[in-house]
């Protein structure tokens, strides 16, 4: 019974962690910003941050499995 809801947070913060990085390598590559009213480097930073850390909280939730 404990294995659903491991798996949906595991599905949900793994989608979004890979999204949020390939968003932001996107616009990193294309020069575009990242964040309106943040400096570039700082976003990019941080977003690619908190993209990272969601990707391995999703990983550690299907190990948890």
């Amino acid at each position: 019974m404990e294995s659903g809801p491991a798996i949906f947070a595991g599905a949900a913060f793994t989608l979004f962690g890979a999204a949020l990085l390939c968003w932001t390598g996107v616009r990193v590559r294309y020069g575009e910003p990242v964040a309106a009213g943040v400096a570039p480097r700082t976003a990019a930073v941080l977003t690619g941050l908190f993209g990272a850390g969601s990707l391995l909280l999703g990983i550690w939730c299907f190990g948890r499995l």
